[in-house]
């Protein structure tokens, strides 16, 4: 994936087990959806934790927060309650959205890649932000290219 290409269309379950298509999102919001590779390992609660702390400039910006990693939707409950988070939490357990959005693995594929993707109202990525050494680095990148659109 690079910037200008269309956001691959995906439904997944939520941390409620309600079923999310990004389509309804499509003409309505921007949308910063960033991958993970665990809940309640360190880095990923720390950037999770981030991404909490900024909930509000981000939907005060008319953009919705999604996090996805292939975790269950049970430990995407215990995640979310755990740490209060208010966005959506999709569990891609088959890593089908995640090889649609083409997301690197990291230290040799071993484990799962951090990326970040800001996407406008019309669907277009506009930002790509990969964020392995740095699990909080890409949430005010995001912020300042949501604020932009």
């Amino acid at each position: 994936m690079k910037i200008g290409d269309p956001c691959p269309s995906f439904e997944l379950a939520d941390q409620h087990g309600n079923n999310i298509n990004s389509d309804q999102f499509i003409g309505k919001q921007k949308l910063v959806i960033f991958f993970y590779p665990k809940d309640e390992t360190p880095g990923c609660t720390k950037e999770a934790c981030s991404f909490r702390d900024s909930y509000e400039d981000f939907l005060s910006l008319d953009c919705q927060v999604i996090g996805i990693s292939s975790d269950s939707v049970e430990s995407h409950k215990h995640f979310a309650e755990r740490h209060n988070f208010q966005y959506i939490l999709l569990a891609d357990t088959n890593k089908k959205v995640r090889h649609a959005f083409q997301v690197p693995g990291s230290l040799f594929g071993i484990l799962p890649g951090r990326v970040t993707y800001i996407v406008d109202k019309e669907g277009i990525i506009r930002g790509i932000h990969n964020s392995q050494l740095n699990p909080t680095s890409h949430i005010n990148e995001a912020l300042a290219i949501v604020k932009a659109l």
